[in-house]
């Protein structure tokens, strides 16, 4: 599993033209799936990045998680995370999941961020998504490789 997250002032994605997800404070999380992924490595990837202590205390330390500040996530499905790029000009996508064991992580994922977060948006897998935020910092982040 693979999560790039942004610290956002807003963020939205849209589908065909509509809006489907829209947050304020809190935080945009790119998520990719990879082939080896399992429920277990969703619980491992949602307590860190709930835990995740990137918003700013009163002493503008980041000492905050996204729960300390009441903050929202949206969670955007990106397969295109595991682009092997080593050969050739064209990525290669091997190590991403397959859609259906992907899609249902994905759904996982979300629904263990609902049991911390009480703002939970999301994109819809597998669809051509418009994304738009504003980093707060900017202040980006890549998780990765969780023992």
């Amino acid at each position: 599993m693979k999560l790039v997250v942004q610290r956002v002032t807003n963020a939205q994605v849209t589908v065909d033209g509509q809006c489907i997800g829209k947050i304020n404070h809190g935080l945009m999380v790119l998520l990719g799936v990879g082939a080896e992924d399992t429920k277990e490595t969703v619980k491992k990837y949602v307590d860190k990045l709930v835990k995740l202590r990137i918003f700013q205390d009163e002493n503008d330390k980041t000492n905050l998680s996204i729960q300390d500040v009441n903050g929202e996530l949206l969670i955007i499905s990106q397969f295109t995370l595991y682009a092997d790029c080593r050969k050739g000009n064209r990525p290669n996508f091997m190590n991403a999941g397959k859609p259906d064991m992907a899609n249902e992580l994905y759904e996982e994922f979300i629904r263990k961020c609902k049991e911390f977060v009480p703002v939970v948006e999301h994109g819809e897998f597998g669809a051509d998504m418009k994304v738009s935020l504003t980093n707060d910092g900017p202040f980006t982040v890549v998780i990765e490789d969780l023992a």
